[in-house]
């Protein structure tokens, strides 16, 4: 067993170093913590959105925002779009499980907001929804996903496909690059250096 564990961990580690090698993705990365804080200085908000893990990623990733990530400083307006339960079982319930975020992005979302999704295949139906939905009203869509990028790869401004196919090493480098934006964003919108 203990050389199981050790396997994991260095399975882990080793996308991370593909992440490090790839160029591409770290300007996209870049790219991404100039177009949050161009949104956050022109009063514009982000929203997140994931199933399961990525749910819960989600949530955590908006937190950061809207509490704090290494400064004492103001919440910035971000937040995950699956934390009214109430919303989304009727929404579920009442219409379709595919609609749970795109309905409540017609109704909250405005141009130039970003809506960051979370989708380790990049094919889940609700978050392809709501990328088209924020495409029709301006919104900046950027996608965390796998090696393919999936569906989510043609509606994404900004792909984050983590390279590989594993889900929980995806993941986890979901949470390292969520991490890095959000530091990166606090630093410049606040002008701090954590």
């Amino acid at each position: 067993m203990n050389q199981t564990i050790k396997n994991i961990i260095q399975n882990s580690i080793d996308v991370k170093a593909e992440i490090i090698k790839d160029e591409k993705l770290v300007a996209v990365l870049a790219n991404c913590v100039n177009d949050i804080v161009n949104a956050f200085q022109q009063g514009k908000k982000v929203l997140f959105c994931g199933n399961g893990g990525s749910a819960a990623d989600a949530q955590h990733l908006a937190a950061e925002f809207s509490g704090r990530f290494y400064t004492d400083r103001d919440a910035l307006p971000a937040e995950a779009l699956h934390c009214n339960t109430s919303y989304l079982t009727a929404v579920a319930n009442d219409y379709s499980y595919d609609v749970v975020y795109s309905r409540i992005i017609k109704g909250i979302g405005n141009k130039g907001d970003v809506i960051v999704g979370l989708s380790t295949s990049g094919n889940s139906g609700n978050i392809l929804k709501a990328f088209e939905t924020a495409k029709e009203k301006g919104m900046i869509t950027i996608g965390f996903t796998g090696a393919t990028g999936g569906k989510m790869k043609d509606l994404s401004d900004h792909l984050l496909n983590v390279p590989s196919t594993d889900t929980p090493r995806i993941q986890e480098s979901h949470i390292l690059l969520g991490h890095i934006i959000c530091q990166l964003v606090e630093e410049k919108y606040f002008n701090t250096q954590s």
